[in-house]
């Protein structure tokens, strides 16, 4: 099994991630030997990638709303890690931001997560990481996959982005804040 250090390494060095290498942008996720727990999502947003610090914008303040930690158990306790599907900023779309890019996680998660044997539950954020990791076990909608978030349970647990974007999801599906929250905050302090 490969060091932390000497995957860093070789994420920076890999031909696919030279651009961002040259620029002296580092890639971004956390894998603490000692997690518990695991947040999979997109790619880190661009506020992320320059400041070098997760979730720290509206998104993750709803994201820790949601798990019900605060911002040092959060980045500090050890006990989450976060692999995006991408560690880099993929670039702007004409709504939101590019797709995580093809192939990238296949390349480096598996060696990471080798890294972090303790996970006992991953937080599956938004389609893209849902259709990575649930495969075919996904249900026809994002929607549906995260109303029938147990049936993914205790590995998984699969939630739609907490971008200010989704606002019109939030009103409509009020069955998330009362049954999907409360569940995941219980799940989260058990591992905290």
């Amino acid at each position: 099994m490969r060091t932390a250090e000497e995957i860093f390494n070789a994420i920076q060095a890999d031909e696919q991630n030279a651009d961002y290498t040259a620029a002296g942008v580092k890639p971004l996720y956390k894998a603490p030997a000692t997690a518990e727990l695991l947040i999979i999502s997109q790619a880190p947003s661009r506020k992320a990638q320059e400041t070098e610090s997760f979730w720290n914008d509206p998104s993750g303040d709803r994201l820790r709303a949601w798990m019900g930690v605060t911002p040092a158990e959060f980045y500090q306790s050890g006990k989450i890690g976060i692999l995006p599907l991408d560690f880099y900023y993929p670039g702007k779309a004409k709504s939101g931001d590019l797709p995580p890019r093809k192939g990238f996680a296949e390349k480096w998660h598996e060696p990471i997560l080798a890294l972090m044997p303790h996970v006992q539950l991953t937080l599956l954020i938004g389609m893209y990481a849902q259709r990575y990791y649930l495969g075919k076990r996904r249900q026809k909608t994002l929607t549906a996959t995260v109303e029938h978030y147990q049936d993914y349970l205790p590995q998984y647990l699969p939630l739609v982005h907490p971008s200010p974007l989704n606002y019109g999801w939030f009103r409509r599906n009020p069955w998330f804040d009362e049954q999907v929250v409360p569940d995941l905050q219980k799940r989260v302090r058990a591992l905290l």
